[in-house]
């Protein structure tokens, strides 16, 4: 049965639009998992323009089930890991210019920075994803350079504009995480997955976990947090 793990980063947005003290991330933590979320899924980024050090170390004293933090390949968040002990770093690109993550990491052009990320999280004992692509070149790249797992970017299915080009991009999801699977790695999915298209994701049955984000926060604005996570959990479960 495929994992929810549910993302409150844009808890935190909502709090900085407003440089405020609410809402919390860390409060809207603990009230996912009360609603049955298998984990939490935070962005630390440079600009700190939502998560930031107090969020985490407060999030690693309080996420009782599994806390995945989304960084970037630097030796400041390398070592912000380290310090924070997460049960698993997700490796993604990050530019300073994007609303959010627009794409996967080109393993292939940023391989030795990657290997070195991943060996020093290695040796803190951390598990290491990497959020790529559905492209068989970057799956394979990621399994060599010891990856423990991939996020398989699936914003080119959430976004698609017709059945003809989800099926296409589904397809490929589907491929990824079966040669994923092949080559040693665990497989997760993330990125656009909303109320309407997750159910396609989770038939692929290598996909261990899911992580939603904006869609369920969207949604607990209008029916509250538990039930929002709650509604995910029955489409993710079913």
């Amino acid at each position: 049965m495929p994992k929810l793990s549910v993302n409150v980063d844009h808890v935190a947005t909502l709090r900085q639009a407003r440089k405020a003290r609410e809402p919390d991330p860390v409060a809207a933590a603990v009230l996912v998992e009360l609603a049955g979320a298998d984990g939490i899924t935070v962005h630390l980024r440079e600009d700190r323009r939502h998560i930031n050090d107090r969020d985490l170390q407060l999030l690693r004293h309080t996420v009782k089930t599994h806390l995945n933090m989304e960084m970037a390949a630097t030796d400041e968040m390398v070592n912000i890991a380290r310090e924070i002990m997460p049960d698993m770093v997700t490796l993604v690109p990050e530019k300073r210019e994007e609303l959010t993550t627009e794409g996967g990491l080109d393993v292939l052009q940023k391989t030795k920075e990657l290997q070195m990320a991943i060996s020093t999280l290695h040796s803190s004992e951390i598990l290491v994803s990497l959020f790529v692509d559905p492209d068989l070149k970057q799956v394979r790249e990621s399994a060599r350079i010891g990856a423990d797992y991939i996020e398989l970017h699936s914003g080119e299915y959430a976004n698609a504009t017709d059945i003809a080009q989800e099926t296409e991009q589904w397809e490929k999801i589907r491929d990824m995480a079966m040669a994923g699977e092949k080559l040693g790695l665990g497989v997760n999915s993330g990125h656009g997955l909303t109320y309407q298209n997750v159910s396609r994701i989770i038939q692929i049955k290598q996909i261990e976990e899911v992580s939603i984000g904006h869609s369920i926060i969207a949604r607990a604005v209008l029916v509250g947090l538990e039930r929002a996570v709650s509604e995910m959990l029955a489409l993710v479960r079913r």
